[in-house]
């Protein structure tokens, strides 16, 4: 493999995995703590904290990964000289 194409993946993987830790924090670790969190009211909802997190949030943050994750490829892509118009 060339440099480029070397450094290319090199970014991807970082980024990958990056996006996987966050993903894991948000789906499992999370969740472990829904009751702690729970205890913690949502001033406007009024809804526990910890329920929020395990039905919306989570949700949330995953629809928002996709698009940082997207946005941030393409970045790399075109850093790279592997964007779709090259």
């Amino acid at each position: 493999m060339s440099d480029k194409t070397e450094a290319h993946w090199t970014a991807t993987r970082n980024l990958m995995f990056k996006h996987l830790g966050v993903w894991l924090f948000f789906g499992y670790i999370v969740h472990f703590f829904v009751v702690p969190l729970n205890a913690i009211k949502i001033p406007i909802l009024g809804f526990p904290l910890g329920f929020y997190m395990a039905a919306q949030g989570s949700l949330i943050a995953f629809v928002v990964m996709l698009f940082l994750f997207a946005r941030q490829q393409d970045k790399i892509d075109r850093d790279h000289g592997f964007a779709e118009e090259d």
